[in-house]
């Protein structure tokens, strides 16, 4: 990589990574006609790269939210750099955004993937095949249970829907639901026909994160898609589909470094950042934030 990595980590390619976790952008998916809404998310890699680059110095700083040095696992991390994409070439996006996770995969790392739009974590669990049984773990103001949306069956709408027909796929815990988005009543009933724990924000606030996790199978294995309009937009307002009343900053760190604690975390991907509908830079520093909380809290 000739750009920052996250964090200063030390750079690595996908095919020789030799690590407990990888840092991985996959700015671009599988985009709808016209691919406007998607093109807003394909900085975000770069640029949480770049915001993370000013906590460098503070690596070994003592971080109030995890009450420890900020990042003072042990974990070996590197940084993977982008898998090459092209905003008119979807299918050829998804496949080898497959391949790499797969590749990283098969070396024993676990992969964080920097997205993108939130199409991304369909080739990524794809990669997943036969590693079962998976929870997937969704953090989004949107159900994502939409079977096609003009004609595109890969798209930002559908993510949840194709995890829940990937034979590995277990179980899926849909979180931070509010308002209104793709999702129609149909899509809504077949999302608990499926048998998918649907937590509104509403009920997160009031149950508390440790409710949730009480709920997940101690040492299950888990992935997280983390959907940043999850978060409410007081906390992180450069979304392309900001809705109100969503998850707080220490709801979100608490639930993703609890995830980490309680199960196995076998990977993540972070979608739908738009940097430039946030110039004060505050939503890219919640983003590599957040990630942070997660790498810390990987064993």
């Amino acid at each position: 990589m000739t750009e920052p990595t996250f964090l200063g980590l030390p750079a690595a390619t996908v095919a020789e990574a030799d690590a407990d976790l990888a840092i991985v952008g996959i700015p671009f998916g599988v985009p709808y006609p016209p691919a406007t809404h998607a093109a807003a998310s394909a900085g975000a890699p770069a640029a949480i790269r770049a915001r993370s680059t000013r906590l460098t110095a503070y690596v070994g700083h003592h971080d109030f939210d995890t009450g420890r040095p900020m990042l003072g696992g042990e974990a070996r991390i590197v940084d993977c750099g982008d898998v090459p994409g092209d905003p008119s070439d979807g299918a050829g996006n998804a496949s080898r955004a497959e391949a790499a996770v797969r590749s990283l995969l098969e070396r024993g790392v676990v992969p964080v993937v920097l997205g993108g739009d939130d199409s991304i974590p369909i080739p990524v669990l794809a990669a997943y095949a036969g590693r079962g049984p998976i929870t997937v773990v969704q953090v989004d103001a949107h159900l994502d249970f939409r079977d096609e949306v003009s004609g595109v069956s890969h798209g930002y709408s559908s993510p949840m829907r194709r995890a829940s027909e990937m034979e590995h796929v277990d179980h899926l815990v849909q979180v931070g639901l509010r308002g209104v988005g793709s999702a129609r009543p149909a899509d809504v009933a077949d999302a608990r026909a499926r048998g998918n724990t649907l937590v509104t924000a509403r009920e997160l606030r009031a149950r508390g994160v440790g409710w949730l996790l009480e709920r997940l199978p101690e040492g299950a294995s888990v992935f997280i898609s983390f959907d940043f309009d999850g978060l409410d937009p007081s906390v992180c307002p450069g979304v392309n589909a900001p809705a109100p009343g969503g998850l707080s900053w220490d709801e979100a760190g608490d639930l993703v470094s609890g995830l980490a604690t309680r199960c196995r975390v076998v990977g993540a991907a972070f979608t739908e950042l738009a940097p430039d509908r946030d110039p004060s830079g505050t939503s890219t520093l919640v983003a590599a934030r957040l990630v942070i909380r997660l790498l810390s809290a990987v064993p």
